[in-house]
């Protein structure tokens, strides 16, 4: 699932396209592209999922959390997601490319993956993906596009 929506996001970030436009013509555009129905419908999922984090009722992320709520992880995300990982949300949330907000948004969209492990890199897209579709983020998108492609090989965080 992840791969697909590295496919969608690095085809459509930049384009002109409307990525929702047609859903089965989408749908038909990953089959051709090598991706299996049933992991097609899980990232088309995720990714209405994450459009719907912004509207909820139930989950009202962007108005739910301080400015500055510290965030414990559980025991199961802290197995998901390395000391690594945590240590860069912690980072890029200091200095304020994501608040608490957006954080809790990435790490429910993390989490969604279903994946065992999280890479840095993971993160990091996920990260991108969630602030390209948060309105008024783009500053932060930039900020955050910087950090992953100029980012020194050995950055501490």
């Amino acid at each position: 699932m992840f791969d697909i929506l590295m496919y969608l996001f690095e085809n459509y970030i930049h384009s002109e396209a409307e990525i929702y436009a047609e859903h089965n013509e989408l749908t038909d555009e990953l089959l051709r592209a090598g991706f299996n129905k049933p992991e097609i419908y899980k990232a088309l999922n995720w990714l209405e999922q994450l459009a719907e984090l912004q509207h909820s009722d139930e989950i009202p992320y962007l108005n739910a959390y301080p400015q500055h709520a510290v965030r414990i992880f559980t025991e199961s995300e802290c197995e998901m997601l390395c000391v690594e990982c945590r240590g860069f949300l912690m980072f890029i949330e200091q200095i304020g490319v994501i608040n608490s907000a957006v954080r809790e948004m990435v790490v429910d969209r993390l989490r969604a993956l279903d994946k065992p492990f999280i890479t840095i890199d993971d993160l990091k897209w996920v990260i991108l993906m969630v602030l390209f579709n948060v309105p008024g983020s783009e500053f932060a998108y930039s900020q955050m596009e910087k950090i992953i492609f100029n980012e020194p090989a050995e950055i501490l965080h």
